[in-house]
């Protein structure tokens, strides 16, 4: 069943308009990386509206490379100026700058970029691997499973919420919210229209997403003080030598990408958590004269190797549970439902070419990374130089230029503008941004295959106990909510305990 997937998918991969528009998408995806504040979310946000007006595996290879060079992009800042150009990068900054502060500044963006590479390769034979295995598990799946695994995407993604768990529940709520402005699908009533024409068809996906992310991106970053400044980091040139430095640490490149691959399958742990994990797991594992934190070489093969690894993870439920891994693969699903193809079993048994051809894309997105990386750093070191000032409306015009184009309509401007406001306000309040979007995606799902699973049952909510796979989703999906109720009862006591006086030294409290 692979082979014939991959068969069938190099037919579409190897066509002029794929093969360039990956290749640009990974120098797109190194740069907006590169760039401190934006990363490998806001390019695909942002090229979104590109993609839907190319074959569908030419705008779906633009988005993925995009999602693999941005996951790499952000170590060049955070190498050269110790400011990391993207979350999952951050990890990065314990032996990157060190090591480029010890004028090795070209092996460090060199191992950093083959590391990246390598763990996403890692992370792409892992897909090919285990998404159609997942995948054809998951033909047995009927609408009460569909129902419980939609459920348990939403609870997932809530739960691992850095910010707060209730608020992750909270913003994943408001997402199926808006899904539910527009058409009914399956009695055609219309919902929370207030009798306007315009929202017949609800909010488009992509104008919430740009509106969310990137507008609302653009506010916080126009407020901070450096708007008009401009960084002045050493141009670093690297070669392919770096590839040889990168496999002298086999091990620590295998167990991280492992991990790496292992947290992206994980909805909502992202590249950050594998990142750091893998960064410790190495650390704890090294030699003292290695000296991790001190410009280790091991610790850029770590961090980078786990944080690509991600994407390949990441994809994996996307693809064959419809399940996003994180944000980006949120987006990632919302394109590929935009594009007609609808992530799950039914997309491996009915467009099996479309699949083949993402895996192949990944792959050579991957060694496209490697190849452009190790050459092309001089120039996403000049872009460093830019200011905010002159990136912030460059991007303000792309956003609205993308989000005018998709239907052409003044009323999708409108609505990513108040989803930009929406956006601050829900920052402002620490509420995360990602659950919103997977609960406008999952939400739909849910509601349709709930209310099947209703219509199918002669015994109401029974029919999700009575079946043995969906009993099993059911208290997997229980297990997710009582793990947010610990989380959040343990961060309530470590809040109580650090605003307590005695806690922190001070006086006793008097006794009653």
């Amino acid at each position: 069943m692979i082979s014939e997937m991959l068969v069938a998918g190099s037919a579409l991969l190897a066509t002029p308009q794929v093969l360039g528009l990956t290749v640009l998408g990974v120098i797109l995806g190194l740069l907006i990386g590169a760039l401190p504040g934006l990363g490998p979310l806001m390019g695909v946000v942002l090229l979104l509206p590109v993609a839907l007006y190319v074959e569908p595996l030419a705008g779906l290879g633009l988005l993925i490379s995009v999602f693999v060079g941005g996951s790499c992009g952000g170590a060049i800042a955070a190498i050269l100026l110790r400011i990391p150009g993207t979350p999952i990068a951050a990890a990065t900054l314990f032996d990157g700058y060190p090591l480029a502060q010890k004028g090795r500044a070209s092996d460090a963006l060199g191992i950093a970029v083959s590391a990246s590479a390598l763990g996403g390769l890692f992370g792409g034979l892992l897909l090919i691997l285990f998404a159609p295995l997942l995948a054809a598990f998951a033909t047995r799946f009927s609408p009460p499973e569909l129902t419980l695994l939609g459920v348990m995407g939403l609870l997932s993604i809530a739960v691992v919420s850095k910010e707060d768990t209730l608020k992750g529940l909270l913003a994943g709520a408001l997402g199926m919210l808006i899904a539910t402005i527009g058409t009914d699908q399956l009695s055609t009533g219309y919902r929370f229209t207030f009798d306007s024409y315009l929202m017949l068809n609800g909010f488009h996906i992509v104008a919430i997403v740009v509106g969310l992310f990137a507008v609302s991106e653009m506010v916080f970053q126009v407020v901070q003080p450096n708007l008009t400044a401009a960084a002045r980091p050493e141009i670093a040139r690297t070669g392919f030598g770096a590839l040889l430095l990168t496999l002298r640490h086999r091990f620590n490149l295998l167990r991280s990408s492992l991990i790496g691959t292992f947290f992206g399958a994980l909805p909502g742990a992202g590249g950050d958590v594998s990142a750091f994990t893998s960064y410790a797991i190495a650390k704890a594992a090294a030699r003292p004269e290695e000296g991790y934190g001190e410009g280790a070489e091991g610790g850029i093969v770590a961090t980078e190797a786990a944080n690509n690894a991600t994407c390949g993870g990441a994809l994996i439920p996307t693809l064959s549970l419809g399940i996003p891994g994180d944000a980006t693969t949120a987006v990632l699903m919302g394109a590929l439902l935009i594009l007609g193809f609808f992530p799950g079993p039914a997309l491996f048994e009915n467009q099996p070419e479309i699949v083949g051809g993402i895996f192949l894309v990944y792959i050579f997105a991957n060694i496209v990374l490697l190849v452009a990386g190790l050459l092309l750093v001089p120039l996403f070191v000049h872009l460093l130089r830019l200011q905010k000032s002159v990136l912030i409306p460059t991007i303000l015009v792309l956003c609205a230029v993308g989000t005018f184009a998709l239907q052409s309509s003044i009323f999708d401007l409108w609505v990513m503008f108040g989803f930009g406001i929406l956006g601050v306000f829900l920052r402002t309040a620490s509420y995360p941004l990602a659950p919103v979007v997977i609960g406008t995606i999952l939400g739909p799902i849910v509601e349709n295959n709930l209310r099947r699973s209703l219509l199918i049952s002669r015994d109401g909510l029974w029919i999700f106990v009575e079946r043995p796979i969906a009993a099993t989703l059911l208290v997997i999906c229980l297990g997710l909510c009582i793990a947010g109720v610990v989380q959040w009862a343990l961060k309530a006591r470590r809040e109580k305990a650090a605003s307590d006086p005695a806690a922190k030294g001070g006086e006793p409290r008097p006794l009653p």
